[in-house]
């Protein structure tokens, strides 16, 4: 990516982080665990808009309502009436309170008196009831990230949402396990002036969570919310981004958009364009014989092909404001749009496309846009098209984008609005007491910031390293680890190289039991195999959820004596004879190679080196004596 002057640009990110609470459901007692697989009752729903107390509609839930989806509900073991909005909620779970104001006074915030829940609305189908429930729990919090104060302003406690398992044209099928988990909110100040901060800001407040030991961990459980502006652009949400480490390439890529789109507009504004016409032309009569595979499909069904005309666009939709228009279109459920910048391709041709200028009277500096599908959802998704190309010419609009996994984001629906929380009536107030605060005061767990250098004093491992194993989380592992079998640097070069290794190569490590760990150690130290032979140990372990003691009888890795070594080592300097006569001493490194592709796992590579250093020395002591 281009380097960027983040400051000139005047970046703005704040961060909302929502970690799932180590507890049962936060409205009945069913746990907060995942199913494996799909199965159990299925029910259907609709979801309507309602007001909010002052009698406003929310414009999201409007979009949302626009796009008339059924929503299809799978129920499973980890859910009962109370998720599928068949009874009302239960006495709010306790124990996620606690985990909420313990979180809440490690970031220095403020408990609320009294706890009171309130309805947010969401119709995407993601809550059976057609809002979540979320209440706040502290406020004016706060945390240091590289000297810099990080304002936390609020902390709430709420209910996860339904997860999204399928999707079809006009249904969508959700599984209810995670409908109701307890997730803690911490929403930071939006002083965040660069990507890395937005990285850096995230992982310290992930490392804050888990340092209370009452997180779930995993893929999923934690996610994030990026605000994102820049001076002359937009605030923009990034809504539920699962991986803390790509959170700075998000922001990388949305000022990048938004850089694009601020440009755009002032070259629609220097062409004097920017007006568009609502309305498309049935065009269909000119592709009755096309190529195109896609214009076709929508001819055969007895679709139609609509033509747009957008004056003054020509060279501004190709990777510009072309799939900003699209995700507007697929809206109405079209599946994508052609447009001017890119064609003639996919099977529409040069006549095609002259043909449809001509039918539009369009001139050199003007671009059209063309939808083939069904006449209603032609004309729906010129509908959702034609409010976006119309802001063109003003620049960002403000709205909700989901992300992708390659740090790019996609139009979702506009941004929320304040019109959409109202009281919930069927959950009671929560009382919090001094005597409960005091409790959780005194059990505070050590803090990050704390615990890095202790670990690198108390261990001898390097700071940057120790900072790591805090920041993934997998320092408890690694003291109880380094304490019971020593070999600090080793375990911690275990746990944040080999680990994030296999975890590259889709291996679930992090699964691994930690007794089957402590088993691998404990066969290295009594000399059972070579440090070496650690990453294929863990891959076999990760890969079929074995002991370490059956890894090591199916890699085949049996720890080699010295003797054994000794007599390997040999037989390489036998067959390296012509090497050793022509370079001598300075054979050792090739030597040491060969040797290391024949004992790699099996024996530790400081032994083998010491070994094939004595081993050539001697044997080049007694070709001398020979040649005397």
């Amino acid at each position: 990516p281009r380097r960027m002057d983040y400051r000139a640009l005047g970046l703005k990110v704040g961060l909302e982080i929502h970690q799932q609470l180590l507890t049962h459901k936060l409205f009945c007692d069913c746990a907060s665990r995942l199913a494996e697989e799909d199965g159990g009752i299925r029910f259907q729903r609709r979801l309507r808009p309602t007001q909010s107390e002052l009698g406003e509609v929310d414009a999201a839930a409007i979009e949302e309502a626009r796009r008339h989806l059924t929503f299809v509900y799978e129920a499973t073991e980890n859910s009962c009436l109370v998720e599928a909005d068949e009874e009302p909620p239960h006495h709010p779970n306790e124990e996620a309170l606690d985990i909420a104001l313990e979180i809440s006074l490690l970031l220095g915030a403020t408990p609320v008196r009294e706890v009171d829940f309130m309805r947010k609305l969401v119709i995407d189908g993601s809550n059976t009831a057609g809002f979540q429930r979320s209440a706040l729990v502290a406020l004016d919090g706060g945390l240091q990230v590289n000297g810099k104060r990080i304002g936390i302003p609020t902390v709430l406690l709420e209910e996860d949402a339904a997860r999204k398992v399928g999707e079809k044209a006009d249904e969508v099928l959700y599984r209810l396990d995670r409908l109701g988990i307890p997730l803690a909110e911490v929403s930071t100040t939006p002083n965040i002036a660069s990507p890395e901060e937005a990285r850096e800001v995230a992982l310290a407040i992930g490392s804050l969570l888990r340092a209370t030991r009452r997180v779930i961990r995993g893929i999923g459980t934690i996610r994030e919310d990026v605000n994102i502006s820049i001076r002359g652009g937009a605030r923009i949400e990034i809504k539920g981004v699962q991986e803390l480490r790509l959170i700075e390439t998000f922001v990388q890529k949305e000022v990048e958009r938004q850089v694009m789109l601020i440009d755009v507009a002032k070259e629609l504004q220097k062409r004097g364009g920017g007006a568009v016409p609502p309305d498309g032309m049935d065009l269909t009569v000119l592709f009755t014989h096309s190529a195109s595979k896609v214009i076709q499909s929508a001819l055969t069904k007895g679709g139609k092909v609509y033509g747009w005309p957008l004056p003054k666009f020509a060279g501004l939709l190709k990777g510009k404001l072309g799939p900003e228009l699209a995700a507007h279109a697929t809206v109405a459920g079209v599946g994508g749009i052609f447009h001017s910048d890119e064609l003639p391709a996919y099977g529409v041709t040069e006549h095609e496309v002259d043909a449809v200028r001509g039918a539009l009277t369009l001139g050199d500096q003007d671009a059209f846009v063309l939808v083939a599908d069904e006449e209603a959802k032609c004309l729906h998704a010129l509908e959702e098209m034609l409010p976006r190309a119309q802001y063109a010419g003003k620049g960002v609009p403000e709205e909700t984008r989901d992300p992708r996994p390659d740090g790019t984001s996609v139009y979702s629906r506009p941004l929320p609005g304040k019109a959409r929380m109202y009281p919930e009536t069927d959950v009671p107030p929560l009382r919090v007491h001094e005597d409960r605060l005091r409790r959780i005061r005194e059990h505070l767990p050590e803090r990050p910031e704390a615990k890095v250098p202790r670990l690198a004093r108390q261990y001898g491992v390097h700071e940057q390293q120790a900072r790591q194993l805090v920041q993934e989380g997998s320092d408890d592992l690694f003291e109880l680890i380094a304490k019971e079998f020593g070999e600090a640097t080793l375990v911690a070069t275990v746990l944040l190289y080999h680990y994030s290794e296999l975890r590259r190569a889709g291996l679930d490590v992090d699964g691994i039991p930690e007794d089957h760990l402590r088993e691998l150690f404990s066969l290295l130290k009594a000399g059972r195999f070579a440090k070496e032979a650690i990453p294929d140990l863990l891959r076999e372990m990760a890969k079929t959820g074995s002991r370490a003691s059956t890894a090591l009888e199916k890699v085949g890795v049996q720890g080699l004596s010295r003797a054994d070594v000794e007599r390997i080592v040999d037989e390489v300097l036998d067959a390296s004879a012509d090497l050793i006569r022509s370079r001598g001493a300075a054979a050792e490194k090739g030597i040491m190679g060969r040797a290391m592709e024949k004992l790699r796992g099996r024996a530790d590579g400081k032994v083998v080196s010491e070994v094939v250093h004595a081993r050539l020395e001697k044997r080049m002591r007694e070709e001398k004596k020979g040649t005397n």
